[in-house]
């Protein structure tokens, strides 16, 4: 059993804290408090909504595979060249076509996000996946300052595979690095896994990342979209709600597996963590610009492009 905090550890009295860092301290206890009881309450609906249609148990929907992965990238129309933008959907379209997948590029400001920041679309866009695609096994966000680059390896097979995600888990480590408490379960088996991730220098990493669909992945979309998350001023966004999540509520981290960054979330440099090699699955643009900037993303997308066209075009 994890604890948030290690007990104290000697009986000398405790040190003068300012009143600012009191009440910042309550507010942050009431927020898991608050937290803990919207996922209980999320939970007891979730189960009685299962079972109050028709007479006995419910029978889970489970996906047949057609398609067998749906690739989600959103576009921000306002802040990246059209040009741009233009490439990524062509990039995902011919990976998507090899492989039978599906693609969906949601725009920013298509969906109601209730006032919370533009970056809660990718939260709302998966779910969105997981309606149109119901028979999808996986769902696969792929952020628009990512390229595929390995057209042979697939989801299936070199990510969600249960033998292949033997081999990747990174097991009883720091679900926020450096040094959180709260660590990855080390039991925890390739079949037990419905959301994978990365970390990278800044921590958990929600920029490529993959869920399986079914009914865990609607549970755990719907927890990380409650406005318990979307109203705290975190200061990243989606980005903390899921880390705090993570850290606190042991449903979702008992179907967390961490990979090697490489996997799904190599860079054009090490800025980041991991740096692209030849044969990594994908490679992110770590000095991709808004076009605002005077370096848009095709100067750093230059001496990728070719490499990915030319994979995509043979056998």
């Amino acid at each position: 059993m994890h604890f948030a905090y290690p007990p104290r550890k000697d009986s000398a009295p405790p040190r003068f804290v300012p009143r600012s860092t009191q009440f910042s301290t309550l507010r942050r206890r009431r927020l898991k408090v608050v937290a803990i009881i919207g996922l209980a309450i999320i939970t007891f609906l979730y189960l009685i909504s299962r079972g109050s249609s028709g007479q006995g148990p419910p029978r889970e929907h489970v996906p047949s595979g057609k398609p067998p992965a749906v690739i989600v990238t959103v576009l921000d129309e306002s802040d990246f060249r059209r040009p741009y933008l233009e490439t990524v959907k062509e990039n995902r379209r011919q990976y998507a076509e090899r492989h039978g997948y599906a693609v969906m590029f949601p725009k920013i400001g298509e969906y109601d996000l209730k006032g919370s920041p533009f970056s809660w679309t990718k939260v709302v866009a998966m779910r969105d996946a997981m309606t149109k695609f119901p028979d999808a096994k996986f769902i696969w966000f792929l952020d628009q300052d990512y390229f595929i680059m390995n057209a042979q390896a697939t989801i299936e097979e070199d990510v969600m595979k249960p033998t292949r995600l033997e081999s990747l888990m990174i097991k009883d480590h720091p679900v926020v690095p450096p040094d959180s408490i709260i660590k990855t379960f080390a039991h925890l088996k390739g079949q037990d896994i419905d959301f994978v991730l990365t970390q990278d220098v800044e921590g958990l990493s929600v920029n490529s990342f993959v869920i399986r669909n079914g009914e865990w992945a609607r549970f755990f979309l719907e927890v990380w979209f409650d406005p318990i998350y979307r109203t705290y001023n975190f200061q990243k966004a989606e980005t903390h709600a899921l880390e705090h999540i993570v850290q606190w509520h042991p449903t979702i981290l008992s179907r967390l597996a961490l990979i090697p960054q490489n996997v799904i979330n190599a860079g054009s440099t090490s800025e980041k963590g991991a740096q692209y090699q030849p044969g990594d699955m994908v490679v992110r643009l770590s000095n991709c610009a808004k076009a605002s900037n005077t370096k848009p993303c095709e100067t750093e997308l230059e001496k990728f492009t070719q490499l990915w066209r030319t994979a995509f075009s043979g056998s």
